[in-house]
C-alpha cells in the first residue's frame, strides 16, 4: 500500500501597493486563501525588490503607479527572483500602461476594483506559470 504525503506547498506572495487601505485589504485575501502565504507587504519599488530577492516568493502583485515605478519593480524582482510570476496591479485600464508593464516582464495585469475571485484566480494561475492578459 502506498503512502500519501501531504506537503506544504503553498503559494508566497508578495505585495507591492503604496496605498495603505489596498495593501491592507489585499493582505487579507491572501490570508484567507488557505494555499497562499504572504511572503510579506511593502509600500514602494525598492522594497520589493529586495523583499521579493530576500523571501523568492511564487506571486509578486505590483501596483503600476507606486513610488520608484511598477515597471521599474518588475524588472528589478525578475532580476533577483527569476522564478517569481509578476502580475501588474492598476487602476489604469489602458493598452499603453499594460503594453509598459509586460515590456517590464510581468506575467499578467490585473485592474483594481476586480472580484477577489479574479484575483485569487490569477494568483494561482500565475504560481502555475500561466501568463495572462488582463483580469478584471
Amino acid at each position: 500500500m502506498s503512502e500519501i504525503v501531504e506537503t506544504d506547498a503553498r503559494i508566497r506572495v508578495l505585495i507591492a501597493e503604496d496605498d495603505e487601505g489596498i495593501r491592507a485589504i489585499l493582505a487579507s485575501v491572501v490570508d484567507s486563501e488557505p494555499a497562499f502565504e504572504l511572503a510579506g507587504t511593502v509600500a514602494d519599488a525598492v522594497d520589493a525588490i529586495r523583499t521579493a530577492r530576500e523571501q523568492k516568493p511564487d506571486v509578486a502583485l505590483v501596483d503600476v503607479r507606486m513610488p520608484g515605478g511598477g515597471p521599474g519593480a518588475t524588472r528589478g524582482i525578475k532580476q533577483s527572483s527569476p522564478h517569481t510570476s509578476v502580475l501588474a496591479f492598476s487602476a489604469h485600464d489602458d493598452e499603453r500602461t499594460m503594453q509598459e508593464m509586460y515590456e517590464a516582464g510581468a506575467d499578467g495585469y490585473i485592474v483594481k476594483g476586480s472580484k477577489v475571485t479574479a484575483i485569487i484566480a490569477s494568483i494561482r494561475d500565475a504560481a502555475a506559470g500561466s501568463r495572462m492578459r488582463r483580469a478584471a
